[in-house]
């Protein structure tokens, strides 16, 4: 199920943005336990696009007020997000994040490949925020464990914060940190450390979106709209426009599509024809807009 998900997530990732340029690709092939550390700009949209690139599963973790309700703890957990609370989300929830450092440790001890955004809250912007602890703690949770997983610093930029057809810049290094962490002191070092490296990795991309108003971006435009207008209305003043919009268009865009099928179906157009017709629809409009 997970498999399946990335699948038609990536897809939805070729339609949505322009472009994603990632550099030093063959880091995503790194096998065994990984703690990847990035900037948070753009709320769950980062962690979808830095987690599809690589090749193998990645836990994220994600803020634990999400987690509150029962079903979205099971959506989360299909997606394998941990939570992780703040303390603006109460005192009372700080100390299941012993759960959130003992868990990471445990996956990277498996060998599985962990994300954690350092700065611990997304603004929308590429200056980076104040780190919080808790990505040392998960370090300094495994180095007691007796693992020393593999760290790539991910720096993530685009060069717009809303809406379609972003183009993106994903600059990973690795960061060459083998000391244990121990105490207070060592944690200040590797938030230094890793401060300076994922600083300079973050490349937002310069050339502006541009649209193209063909007869395809037409056909998409009062679909969209709608999408886009509830997007908005429903987190008016929070950084989650993007993925918000993103999700409504995963799973609402294969209904409008099934919709357009059954009208013409209704008209008795042939079915060879309603295919390409599909094809004609999907694949160009992906070049609305510009690379």
């Amino acid at each position: 199920m997970i498999w399946l998900l990335k699948i038609l997530i990536k897809a939805a990732l070729w339609f949505f943005c322009s472009d994603i340029s990632v550099n030093n690709k063959s880091l995503l092939k790194t096998n065994g336990p990984l703690l990847i550390i990035a900037n948070h700009p753009n709320s769950f949209l980062d962690a979808i696009i830095i987690g599809t690139q690589y090749k193998r599963r990645v836990y994220f973790l994600a803020r634990g007020d999400a987690f509150i309700k029962t079903h979205h703890r099971f959506l989360l957990g299909l997606l394998n997000m941990i939570p992780v609370h703040r303390l603006r989300e109460g005192k009372e929830f700080l100390h299941l994040n012993e759960f959130t450092f003992n868990e990471s440790a445990r996956l990277l001890k498996k060998g599985e490949a962990v994300l954690v955004f350092i700065e611990g809250t997304c603004v929308n912007t590429h200056e980076l925020q104040p780190f919080r602890k808790g990505t040392a703690r998960i370090l300094e949770t495994a180095h007691k464990e007796g693992v020393l997983p593999v760290i790539h610093i991910a720096g993530i930029g685009y060069n717009q914060l809303r809406g379609i057809g972003k183009k993106i810049n994903i600059s990973i290094q690795r960061l060459a940190f083998n000391e244990k962490i121990i105490t207070p002191k060592d944690r200040v070092l590797f938030n230094k450390l890793s401060f300076e490296k994922l600083n300079q990795n973050i490349l937002p991309p310069s050339l502006p979106t541009r649209i193209y108003k063909t007869p395809f971006y037409y056909f998409h435009l009062p679909y969209y709209k709608l999408i886009e207008k509830w997007a908005d209305k429903k987190t008016k003043g929070t950084v989650f426009f993007d993925s918000v919009l993103f999700s409504l268009l995963l799973f609402t865009y294969p209904i409008f599509l099934i919709l357009f099928v059954l009208i013409l179906t209704i008209f008795k157009i042939p079915l060879p024809i309603i295919f390409l017709t599909l094809l004609c629809i999907i694949i160009p409009s992906k070049y609305t807009v510009a690379v």
